[in-house]
């Protein structure tokens, strides 16, 4: 009871990496030792791209929204440009993660870890819809 309860009381950022740590480490069986070395380049690896689509592609994404078929041709190049930067930020902290993870577990641990990642985002987004609809049946 008091784990529920703390859990309950963490932010749902918190909850989140939380529930996808736990999935993460389920899905890959780990030796103590993989996990030793698995956690802090994954980690370091969240965080950047974490930062990258929270600061960065979010700042863009709403600037293109604010001012959408009224931007001039410079200032459109220049958010296009900013966001290819993002992406190719996101691609390259993608194969740093993947070449520093080889040197600690094996090629197939990194593909079903990548399956991990996407089964866990199906989740979440599963879970959204089910709030949302939830939400709408109450209002109803």
């Amino acid at each position: 009871m008091v784990s529920f309860s703390a859990w309950s009381q963490q932010p749902s950022g918190e909850r989140i990496k939380a529930m996808k740590v736990a999935h993460i480490t389920k899905k890959l069986d780990l030796s103590s030792k993989e996990a030793q070395d698995f956690w802090p380049i994954y980690n370091a690896f969240d965080d950047k791209t974490s930062n990258l689509r929270n600061r960065e592609l979010r700042d863009i994404k709403r600037e293109i929204r604010q001012n959408s078929g009224s931007l001039s041709d410079a200032q459109a190049d220049q958010l296009l440009d900013r966001l290819m930067n993002v992406e190719s930020g996101l691609h390259s902290a993608r194969v740093t993660l993947v070449n520093d993870l080889k040197k600690v577990i094996s090629s197939e641990k990194i593909i079903r870890l990548k399956a991990a990642e996407d089964e866990f985002n199906q989740m979440l987004l599963q879970r959204l819809r089910e709030m949302r609809q939830k939400r709408l049946q109450r209002k109803n």
